[in-house]
């Protein structure tokens, strides 16, 4: 989906410099989300956990919003415009409900429980997102991954996939992107990326063999899962760095949980994000902003959506300045 906060903030991300080493016992740093409105009186609320003031990246992860249940007959559901994206990926994964996807390739699809959508904007694309008639109920989660440098201006893409569910020990995953419990997603990133939702009966235990090499996040979307030696309650993400090569998850609740688990190796380069932008200066986003806002040939536009496009925000009275993650202690 769009960022369609009327003041988003301006962001410049950076790699971690908390000095991950293999030797440090593993240790769970707990984000919480803020909640915002995505446009309209009857807006449907978000809760964002990245990024975030103590954390702006989990490996390429650079963006994640948690939503739902929401019920459409109160909220309206998600009715979002044309709106464009640069420099990164979006990953959208549902839980119940079902959106209409179209974008400035010509596709048309439709996104629904258990399939995963990846959208590659590159150099340039826009897209429109809007829940269908027959949802009653919206829930879910949009991520946005961050392109590498030497991969930023690539060329729009769009990939589909269903991902098999691997059941073990009184759970079950799927995993959308990467390797995770013997299964290998097929779907192309532009860098090692982790992405799958595990849900867990009542009281179920399982150790996750992960690469060390990432760092990771699990986001609670029901229940109180136990994370290492930290619970976490629903709409908490725990982060935790790299040099762990077994990820423990317990469900602590008596009804079936259910999280999402995020990995990668720490993104070393500087970006810059604002609104739904990923550049590598202040004028990087200055550009795509003018050039959206002058309907220019980069972006592409979403053919057979009912209305305009969304104008973006003004851009704060200042230079963009940096913001990173603060050292772990």
């Amino acid at each position: 989906m769009s960022n369609v906060e009327i003041d988003p903030a301006a962001l410049r991300c950076g790699s971690p410099t908390d000095g991950d080493r293999p030797d440090r016992e593993p240790s769970v740093d707990v984000l919480s989300a803020r909640e915002v409105p995505l446009g309209g009186p009857r807006a449907l609320r978000v809760r964002r956990t990245l990024p975030q003031r103590s954390r702006t990246l989990i490996g390429a992860w650079c963006f994640a919003d948690h939503y739902g249940p929401a019920d459409v007959a109160a909220t309206g559901g998600m009715d979002v415009p044309p709106h464009p994206h640069t420099g990164l990926q979006t990953v959208s994964w549902l839980f119940s409900g079902e959106i209409e996807h179209r974008d400035s390739l010509g596709t048309r699809a439709l996104i629904r429980p258990g399939e995963m959508n990846l959208m590659t904007g590159g150099y340039g694309i826009c897209r429109s997102e809007v829940s269908t008639p027959r949802t009653t109920v919206l829930h879910g989660v949009q991520l946005w991954v961050a392109l590498p440098e030497e991969h930023r201006n690539t060329d729009r893409d769009f990939q589909h996939h269903v991902p098999e569910p691997v059941r073990t020990d009184g759970a079950e995953i799927r995993v959308f992107l990467g390797s995770l419990a013997g299964t290998t997603s097929p779907v192309r990133t532009f860098t090692p990326l982790l992405g799958a939702e595990i849900t867990l009966g009542p009281g179920a235990s399982l150790d996750l063999a992960v690469d060390p090499s990432f760092e990771h996040g699990l986001l609670v979307d029901s229940g109180d899962v136990r994370l290492i030696d930290t619970v976490l309650r629903p709409a908490e993400l725990g982060y935790v760095p790299c040099g762990t090569g077994v990820l423990t998850v317990v469900n602590e609740s008596d009804a079936p949980a259910r999280a999402v688990l995020l990995g990668g190796p720490p993104f070393e380069e500087q970006i810059v994000m604002w609104w739904n932008f990923i550049g590598r200066s202040h004028e990087d986003i200055v550009r795509a902003r003018e050039e959206w806002e002058a309907s220019s040939d980069r972006f592409g536009a979403v053919e057979g959506f009912p209305g305009g496009r969304l104008p973006a925000p003004q851009l704060p009275n200042a230079i963009i300045t940096p913001r990173g993650n603060p050292a772990r202690r």
